[in-house]
C-alpha cells in the first residue's frame, strides 16, 4: 500500500481516472486484533468485512455498477476462504438500482478457518484477489485472482542477489524444513531425509550448516507445499541461482500469464517424489544450465524494490490486475 501511495504513476486522486479501485483492509490486521485464537466464531471477521463493503457501496457508484469486480484485494494468507451461495446473499434496493450488500445474518455455518475473503460472496467470486495462497482447490481463480509471490525479508531490505557458477554446485537437491507443516513435507522427508549425500534433505537444518549456502551450492531447490501451497522458497531459489522444484498441488505459479515456468523451473507431482532423484538426475546438463540462466532472467521479476524499478515484482503484480481488469465489462446506468 506504501508503494501505491508513494508512486503516482499508477494512483489518482479522481475517481473517475481510476482502472481499479484498491480495498485497503488488511487480513493480518483483522487477524491480529479480531480473532481469537482457536476459536471458531467467525461473526466478528463476518461484521468487519460486511460493515466495509457496506460503507464502500453506500458511498461510491463504483462498487454496485461492477458488483466489486474491479475492485481488488491483497492478502498474503487468505486462510481457507468460506463459500457463500448467491442464494445466502441478501440484497436491497434503492433509488440507483440494486446494491449488492451483505449481512451478518447471511453467514454460512459451516466454518473451515477464517477467510477474510470468503465473507462476502462478491469479493470471493467477483472481485480481483491478490492472494499468495494460490490454491485452485480452496477457490483460487487464475482467470480473475492474481498470485502474490511469497517473498521473506527479515530485515525488511532484499539482500544481493547471485551465486556460484553452476560448475560449483555439488549438490544435486536441497531442502530443510519442518515435517509436521502440510501433508506433503512428511513425504518428502520419508523418502529422502538422510538417505543420500547428494540429496541434503533435512527436517532441521544443522546448526554448522548455512541455509543461504547451501541453497547456493545446490543444482535444485525443492518446494514443497506447507499447510499453504505458497513459499518463499521458491523466490530464494531464483535468487540464488538455484533452479526451484516445485512440489505443490494445485498451484497456480506468480505471473504465469506472461512467464513460462517450465523454462526456468522443473514441476513434480507429489506422487512422484519416491522418484524424485531419478528424476533430477534424468534432467540432462544442458537442459539444467538453460533453466538455470533463464531462472537468472527472470528474477527481477520478484525482486521488491524502493521505489519501484520497471519489471519488477510491483510493475508485475500490476500488470497481472490490469490484466484481469481488461476481462471486465463496466455498464454505467
Amino acid at each position: 500500500m506504501s508503494q501505491l501511495e508513494a508512486y503516482v504513476r499508477f494512483r489518482t486522486r479522481n475517481h473517475e481516472e481510476a482502472y481499479v479501485y484498491f480495498l485497503p483492509f488488511s487480513v493480518y490486521q483483522m487477524v491480529q486484533y479480531i480473532w481469537v485464537r482457536g476459536s471458531y466464531d467467525s461473526s466478528p471477521f463476518d461484521r468487519t468485512i460486511n460493515d466495509y463493503i457496506n460503507v464502500v457501496a453506500e458511498k461510491y457508484p463504483y462498487w454496485n455498477r461492477s458488483r466489486g469486480a474491479d475492485h481488488f484485494m491483497v492478502a498474503c494468507h487468505d486462510w481457507k476462504s468460506l463459500n457463500r451461495t448467491p442464494d445466502s446473499m441478501p440484497s436491497w434496493e434503492n433509488e440507483k438500482g440494486k446494491d449488492w450488500r451483505l449481512s451478518s445474518t447471511s453467514m454460512v455455518n459451516t466454518l473451515q478457518a477464517p477467510g477474510e475473503s470468503g465473507f462476502n460472496y462478491l469479493i470471493f467470486h467477483n472481485s480481483i484477489r491478490v492472494l499468495c495462497n494460490a490454491n485452485t482447490s480452496e477457490g483460487f481463480n487464475p482467470s480473475k485472482d492474481v498470485t502474490l509471490p511469497e517473498i521473506y525479508l527479515p530485515t525488511g531490505e532484499m539482500q544481493p542477489l547471485g551465486g556460484p557458477s553452476p560448475s560449483q554446485c555439488p549438490i544435486l537437491a536441497f531442502f530443510t524444513g519442518g515435517g509436521d507443516h502440510g501433508p506433503i513435507r512428511p513425504i518428502l522427508l520419508k523418502h529422502w531425509k538422510n538417505k543420500t549425500d547428494d540429496m541434503q534433505v533435512y527436517e532441521y537444518l544443522p546448526k554448522d550448516k548455512s541455509y543461504d549456502k547451501m541453497m547456493k551450492k545446490s543444482k535444485y531447490c525443492l518446494c514443497p507445499s506447507g499447510y499453504e501451497v505458497a513459499s518463499p522458497r521458491v523466490d530464494e531459489s531464483l535468487y540464488t541461482g538455484c533452479v526451484p522444484v516445485l512440489l505443490k498441488e494445485g498451484y497456480v505459479p506468480p505471473f504465469s500469464d506472461v512467464l513460462n515456468w517450465d523454462s526456468f523451473s522443473i514441476s513434480v507431482p507429489t506422487s512422484e517424489i519416491p522418484n524424485l532423484k531419478k528424476i533430477l538426475m534424468g534432467i540432462s546438463q544442458k537442459r539444467y544450465l538453460k533453466l538455470q540462466k533463464r531462472g537468472l532472467q527472470v528474477r527481477r521479476h520478484f525482486v521488491v524494490n524502493s521505489p519501484p524499478k520497471r519489471f519488477d515484482v510491483f510493475h508485475m503484480l500490476l500488470h497481472s490486475i490490469w490484466l484481469r481488469r481488461l476481462n471486465v465489462r463496466i455498464h454505467d446506468h
